[in-house]
């Protein structure tokens, strides 16, 4: 599919490649799954300028643009899973100030994130509010000079790991008692905690936080009171392509793994590559990969040129991903055969790592339900 990009983007791509090949993978050897994000893996992708494609160019930054964010993720997915989480994150967590934030808080906030000296993260989830934002519980209340915040949020990532998030909460307004405002929370804020750490499939570094009566102050609201809703929405619209970026950089490792198996592995007199049965799965996973290929880089291309109206696009683009790219992990398992079962084999640890991606950022059900109101209303 690299037909679709431009020199300086193919450039980019396979600086993303060697990047991930020649960091990334030696920091996979040194760390294993873990749950943290490494400080050593943060220096070397800011000095490499990977957060700065998360700043503007005002700021100096590289932009913020779709393709080279779905381009690193890409790279990234399959090789040190935490690298992409750790993108991901900072994207997340920084969009909605460059979207809503004043001049103060994009240079308080954003510089130090785009020079990996913050880490950041996005908090929208809750127990009761997941695929539905409207089940959210999380208030706040004007106080004084600022808000008082209290509730809870779940499934939250690099929340351990981060310094700053961004929040959401209900600002109930007389015109829209459903109302929610975004904040910029501090680790180190009174009432602010990890009262959990979760345990999922593939380590991950996930929480559960804790606001208790926390007072934020107004200079640490993001936008007007009662815009939450269209910020959140806006900033999933964007990374919500990404997501299927990285499903395919899982699922081409996967397939990468799986083709160099079937040709050494032998059995019955020759090379398993040999077989019939083999060669068509091996045919149905590229077609996968370069179908779903092909639908993130439209998307993030249509965002880029500014088109309106790219929501359909991204949906489709995470589904499609997601699940082409889970296809493809589950037949190179297959072919791979008890080997691919043996806990820390490659296919068995993207195996459990692509799982999540048919769930997070809204799931695949979700994005079927998107796709059709938006068809229905063009």
């Amino acid at each position: 599919m690299d037909f679709m990009l431009s020199e300086q983007e193919k450039q980019f791509k396979r600086f993303c490649k060697e990047f991930a090949k020649d960091k990334l993978a030696l920091l996979a050897e040194k760390y294993g799954e873990t749950d943290e994000a490494p400080r050593d893996m943060v220096a070397q992708m800011a000095a490499a300028g990977f957060f700065e494609l998360l700043l503007p160019e005002e700021l100096g930054g590289k932009g913020i643009k779709a393709l080279p964010i779905c381009l690193a993720r890409e790279a990234f997915a399959g090789v040190f899973c935490p690298a992409d989480v750790t993108l991901a994150m900072q994207g997340l967590g920084s969009y909605p100030i460059h979207l809503a934030g004043n001049p103060d808080q994009k240079k308080k906030y954003l510089v130090p994130v785009a020079k990996g000296e913050l880490l950041t993260t996005y908090a929208l989830t809750e127990p009761g509010a997941g695929s539905d934002v409207n089940g959210m519980k999380s208030a706040a209340h004007v106080e004084g000079e600022g808000f008082r915040l209290n509730g809870e949020k779940i499934f939250i990532s690099n929340g351990y790991s981060a310094n700053i998030l961004v929040t959401f909460a209900r600002t109930p307004l007389t015109d829209n008692p459903r109302a929610m405002s975004a904040f910029i929370l501090e680790k180190g804020m009174p009432g602010l905690s990890v009262a959990q750490r979760l345990e999922v499939i593939a380590p991950h570094d996930l929480v559960r936080l804790k606001y208790e009566n926390i007072f934020v102050p107004r200079e640490n609201l993001l936008g007007e009171m009662g815009q939450g809703f269209n910020i959140a929405m806006q900033t999933l619209e964007l990374f919500r392509m990404t997501v299927g970026a990285a499903a395919l950089g899982i699922g081409q490792a996967a397939f990468d793994s799986a083709l160099h198996h079937v040709k050494k592995r032998v059995q019955f007199g020759k090379p398993l590559a040999e077989f019939q049965a083999t060669q068509i799965k091996l045919a149905d996973m590229v077609m996968e990969l370069d179908a779903a290929r092909a639908l993130v880089y439209r998307a993030a291309i249509l965002k880029d040129r500014g088109e309106r109206a790219v929501g359909r696009h991204a949906s489709m683009a995470k589904l499609y991903a997601t699940e082409a790219s889970f296809k493809v992990v589950d037949q190179a398992v297959q072919l791979h055969g008890g080997v691919g079962l043996l806990k820390g084999s490659v296919v068995e640890r993207l195996y459990r790592e692509i799982r999540a991606l048919r769930i997070y950022e809204g799931t695949s059900e979700i994005q079927r339900l998107i796709i059709a109101n938006l068809i229905l209303k063009e």
